[in-house]
């Protein structure tokens, strides 16, 4: 990916919170559960997922994860530079777990291999 496209956040006009103040996103604990509940249904919810991942974001939910859910994915895949073509091109249990349309076992799943 170029760093053009890398920089690219027209996605976020299409997001599902685009018109939701931001501080109703950036939430913590239990009513991050709440707010991430409209990420499962938004058509850019991967973009946005590669986006926060690839600028390392630490708070906030960002593509349905929560920051302890990213920072984990982060952890298991120190070697992932491209976040983007990563979630696009892996085709293992985990990516078709992030890709579900509801809240992912991120850190299940993580722990387990």
């Amino acid at each position: 990916m170029s760093a053009t496209s890398c920089e690219d956040q027209t996605w976020a006009v299409r997001a599902a919170c685009a018109d939701t103040e931001p501080d109703a996103l950036f939430v913590r604990g239990a009513a991050q559960r709440s707010v991430r509940t409209r990420c499962f249904g938004c058509e850019v919810r991967m973009e946005c997922l590669a986006d926060a991942l690839n600028s390392q974001t630490s708070f906030g939910v960002w593509g349905g994860l929560t920051e302890r859910e990213r920072r984990a994915l982060l952890r298991k895949y120190p070697s992932v530079s491209d976040w983007t073509q990563w979630l696009a091109d892996e085709d293992d249990a985990l990516v078709s777990e992030l890709r579900a349309r509801r809240a992912p076992r991120i850190l299940a799943m993580v722990r387990e291999g």
